[in-house]
């Protein structure tokens, strides 16, 4: 199993009776295995991780195990309920899994997840394996219910998605009585009551502490002791893998720390070296204890680690094998919009009308990328509406009519509708562009609010943008087919000499849904001859589009080269066509 498997079949094995989730990766599969092969388990995507987690709480109040699932971003959209979490406690056993993705092979940050665990004061678990990831479910579902706490479970990249073996066990339902009980004391968090629960989570920190000193998957490992280890999750298999003879103590609970145990083991060796990737996490919490380690000084505080680089950081030098480089000439293969994608042609319109673009999270960041290069900003879920919302109100006839937010419609109904009813309330002028492609596209097209479809593909409601907008006060709301790209860009003109908050709806579903095609998948070519080589169409972006320089031109020849669309990725959009000027662009 991959690590997210192991998490799905922990959630299984251990009774888990409800998952709620936002996709995001390294961690979107985890609910989605849930949806595929655990039917015991009520699961659902939820608009965002805040409301996620805010279900997985309701389920744990009313004695059920549950859990939330959620990348190390999506933790910071749902830091409001978890630090109360922490206060009020759960009832039934709750696990908050979130996936960091150290090197950002995904991400917008390398966020370190375990200094939420310490800012909230919460147990915080961390596996190395597939194994691991199942297991330690178990154990943080236990310690949730044993000490009233939530409990992180802290995944990684290379664990959520390499492979290894797994033992599977039957499923055990919680122990915890089912229902709703009334303790407003416990679980009303007005500051009286707020008062006293605070020295109660002090108290179960030491209590978890203790605990900690016993905790099985906390181990040491002794072999050589002039040189001993201190990892956990990932790297400690990075480690033992450069340095297999030497002695470890492997920490599966990385907050709180078994304080003990670090300085036995610390008696026991004579250099200590700490590998963990990103913060110096362990390494500073230890130096605090007074025991001397290294650690940071030696592997950075940037990117993954890997074998080499640990082996390399402990001696200067690698012995150990990698694949290293592919000695074969592979062209260069950027992120790219999809051929046919619907976000390619809005952008090709907003290009055309010379904007200053404030940016979201989903496929069309990637129109940062030239030859688009039509995303001036992108800070993180929903805030594009909100960014041109204030560079509108502050710079006035400096940005009027020269700026717009873009933003798809899964991250609308994630975290884009308040800045939109703010942009009501506080007016101005801004335009704002939701891409609805209909599904959640960049993380796997999972459904959301608006597709119609539930996480098990049940029929559900449809949400309305433009009635929500409209309740929202906005007067001046148009729905485009962003194919028709002369129409789109008349629109978007019209839009951005409007005095008052304008919405576009640019609607075309993704060109990978299989339920909702549109396009009609005959390619097009371009007639060599009558080609310009302008290359208007090329600076679409499509991956379908190929630019043939002339070699040896005939006399009197003046272009440089000639379009050419490869009919095997062309999926007849027509992007190509409606910006292309001299009628060269036919269908196949």
């Amino acid at each position: 199993m991959s690590g997210n498997e192991g998490i799905a079949q922990g959630a299984y094995e251990y009774g888990v009776r409800l998952a709620s989730a936002y996709p995001g990766t390294p961690s979107t599969e985890i609910l989605e295995y849930i949806g595929e092969r655990y039917p015991d388990i009520k699961a659902g995507w939820a608009p965002n991780e805040k409301v996620a987690l805010e279900v997985a709480a309701g389920a744990a109040y009313g004695g059920s195990r549950a859990m939330a699932c959620m990348k190390h971003v999506g933790l910071n959209v749902a830091a409001d309920p978890f630090m109360t979490l922490s206060y009020t406690g759960v009832n039934g056993g709750l696990v908050i899994v979130v996936c960091d993705d150290p090197e950002m092979h995904s991400s917008q940050n390398e966020q370190d997840t375990r200094n939420f665990a310490k800012f909230g004061k919460v147990p915080c678990l961390e596996p190395s394996d597939s194994q691991e990831a199942k297991d330690l479910i178990g154990e943080a579902l236990r310690i949730s219910e044993e000490f009233d706490t939530p409990v992180i479970l802290r995944s990684a990249t290379r664990v959520s998605h390499s492979m290894s073996l797994v033992e599977t066990k039957p499923r055990t339902e919680g122990l915890r009585e089912l229902g709703l009980k009334k303790d407003p004391m416990k679980f009303v968090m007005l500051p009286a009551m707020a008062r006293k629960r605070h020295p109660v989570v002090e108290q179960r920190l030491k209590d978890v502490a203790a605990f900690a000193e016993t905790f099985p998957y906390n181990k040491v490992i002794m072999g050589d002791d002039s040189l001993g280890i201190i990892s956990s999750g990932i790297t400690f298999q990075y480690a033992r893998e450069a340095f297999p003879n030497v002695s470890f103590l492997k920490l599966g609970m990385v907050w709180p720390l078994p304080e003990k145990m670090i300085r036995d083991f610390a008696s026991k060796v004579k250099r200590i070296v700490i590998i963990e990737e990103l913060d110096p996490f362990i390494e500073e919490a230890i130096r605090l204890m007074g025991i001397k380690v290294e650690g940071k000084e030696l592997t950075g505080l940037c990117g993954e680690l890997s074998p080499e680089k640990v082996e390399k950081a402990l001696t200067g030098s690698s012995k150990a094998k990698s694949i290293g480089p592919i000695d074969i000439d592979v062209p260069l293969r950027p992120p790219n919009m999809c051929p046919g994608c619907p976000h390619r042609a809005t952008f090709t319109a907003l290009k055309k009308n010379k904007v200053y673009v404030a940016g979201d999270i989903g496929c069309y960041t990637l129109g940062a990328l030239p030859p688009v290069g039509m995303l001036d900003n992108c800070l993180c879920m929903g805030a594009g509406i909100g960014i041109a919302s204030g560079l509108d109100r502050s710079l006035g006839d400096l940005a009027r009519g020269k700026a717009v937010a873009v933003i798809g419609d899964s991250t609308f109904f994630h975290s884009g509708m308040t800045p939109l009813l703010e942009l009501a309330y506080n007016g101005g002028s801004t335009t704002v562009v939701i891409m609805d492609n209909r599904t959640t596209a960049m993380t796997g097209a999972q459904p959301h609010p608006g597709t119609g479809f539930t996480l098990r593909q049940d029929p559900t409601i449809s949400a309305n943008i433009e009635k929500l907008a409209e309740a929202f006060g906005f007067k001046r709301i148009r729905t485009i087919n962003p194919y028709n790209v002369k129409d789109t860009e008349k629109v978007i003109g019209e839009e951005l000499e409007a005095a008052e908050p304008s919405l576009i709806i640019a609607r075309a579903p993704c060109a990978l849904l299989k339920t909702e095609r549109i396009l009609p998948d005959k390619p097009l070519k371009i007639e060599a001859e009558l080609c310009k080589g302008c290359k208007s169409c090329i600076n679409t972006g499509c991956p379908a589009l190929e630019f043939v320089k002339i070699e040896e031109p005939k006399e009197g020849e003046k272009r440089k080269g000639y379009s050419k669309i490869n009919e095997l990725l062309c999926v007849g959009c027509r992007t190509c066509q409606e910006v292309c000027k001299f009628d060269c662009i036919k269908e196949a």
